[in-house]
């Protein structure tokens, strides 16, 4: 019989006859970190959201759209054929594309249009406009018009499109007096999207400061603030709207019609973002990175600014994105009522407002394109939002 000593002896013999261990295993390629995926241990955050904004389809068409519109915004002088305001003498002429085969079945490898010409219809007596077949326009492109001002420096007649002298061309056709709307749709993009990024950016101010003040601080501060939020938007939207816009005064300038009515819409939606940003104040104020900054000695506005501000960043920017669709759809809805901005500012709403007129619509229905244009650019907008809504939590890239 062996005994506990003899045990332990035998296992030492066999411990100390036993080969030395190797080099730890080898990780086999099965084990092996993918390339492809080590980016993502040592990717900023800002590339994680990027990648992940990339996978969301719909947010980057809508992204592109929204690129495309702005470029629109920028460039519309060159890409407007005519001047906006210019009576072209066919009142309610209907659009007009540019055709490769004419009626006689001959193919023309330079798109053209046919002239413009008006007749009385006897039967409803009504002004039709037929193409007049016997003038043939060929579509030309970097074209000379009217002058105009590029970026409001350089002083130019150069068009990004256009016919020779004598020729017409009415992608969108022509309003009542004879003007016509692609040019004027091209010129409304650049007051609504522009009132739609200055009303945002008021509002993010004044929802940052406010609420982050209301979070931070709590108390009295926080009660009177929360008490303003609630009359705000106890208040119905519309009426609320009507009243402040017709408290303007009806002879200001175009430009301070457009500042009153961004600060209207900026004073109205800058509670929703207020309200989340105390939301996250509240549950961050305490932490632990907030309490060694004050420790520090940092102040109370570089600790809203530096510390907590960047920690849900990525939140704002999603709210924010999400938010310009609101302003450009009530810019459009007050400037339709007639209590927004008025001619002769050109934007999405004034042109909807020759839509008022169920007669108008009925002899010309392609009036109500630049609707076309608020739907395209709130979906761009909602889609680019829920693209970065969902790139706000980036690391589930790594899965």
């Amino acid at each position: 019989m062996i005994d506990s000593k003899g045990v332990i002896a035998m296992a030492n013999k066999e411990l100390m006859s036993s080969p030395l261990p190797q080099s730890g295993p080898k990780l086999t390629d099965e084990r092996a970190i993918d390339p492809t995926k080590e980016r993502f241990f040592v990717a900023s955050q800002a590339q994680l959201m990027w990648w992940k904004f990339l996978k969301h389809r719909m947010a980057v068409v809508g992204g592109i759209v929204v690129i495309f519109l702005y470029l629109v915004a920028i460039f519309g002088d060159f890409i407007a054929p005519y001047n906006p305001h210019y009576r072209t003498g066919h009142p309610f002429a209907p659009p007009q594309l540019p055709r490769f085969v004419d009626n006689s079945g001959n193919f023309h490898l330079r798109p053209f249009v046919y002239g413009v010409k008006s007749q009385m219809d006897m039967t409803t007596f009504k002004r039709v406009y037929v193409p007049d077949e016997s003038k043939v326009y060929p579509l030309k492109f970097f074209v000379r018009g009217y002058e105009y001002k590029l970026f409001g420096l350089f002083k130019t007649d150069l068009h990004l499109f256009g016919t020779d002298e004598g020729g017409v061309i009415y992608l969108c056709g022509t309003d009542q007096l004879g003007r016509d709307v692609f040019s004027r749709m091209v010129y409304g993009t650049r007051v609504s999207l522009s009132i739609g990024l200055v009303g945002v950016l008021i509002s993010l101010v004044l929802g940052i400061i406010l609420g982050g003040v209301s979070g931070l601080f709590g108390g009295v501060i926080d009660l009177i603030i929360q008490r303003l939020i609630e009359v705000i938007q106890a208040f119905p939207s519309i009426p609320l709207w009507m009243t402040l816009a017709a408290a303007l005064p009806a002879d200001w300038s175009p430009l301070l019609v457009y500042f009153g009515i961004t600060v209207i819409l900026s004073f109205i939606g800058w509670t929703g973002l207020a309200r989340v940003v105390r939301g996250w104040f509240l549950s961050l104020r305490n932490e632990d990175f907030v309490l060694a900054a004050r420790l520090s000695g940092a102040s109370e506005s570089r600790i809203i600014f530096k510390h907590l501000l960047p920690s849900f960043l990525s939140h704002i920017i999603a709210s924010v994105t999400l938010s310009i669709p609101g302003m450009i759809l009530s810019e459009t809805s007050l400037s339709f009522l007639g209590i927004g901005l008025r001619p002769p500012v050109i934007s999405w709403g004034v042109l909807l407002q020759d839509a008022q007129n169920i007669h108008a619509v009925a002899m010309a229905p392609w009036l109500l394109y630049p609707a076309l244009l608020v739907v395209l650019a709130v979906l761009a907008f909602n889609f680019v939002g829920d693209g970065l809504r969902d790139a706000a939590d980036p690391y589930t890239t790594a899965t």
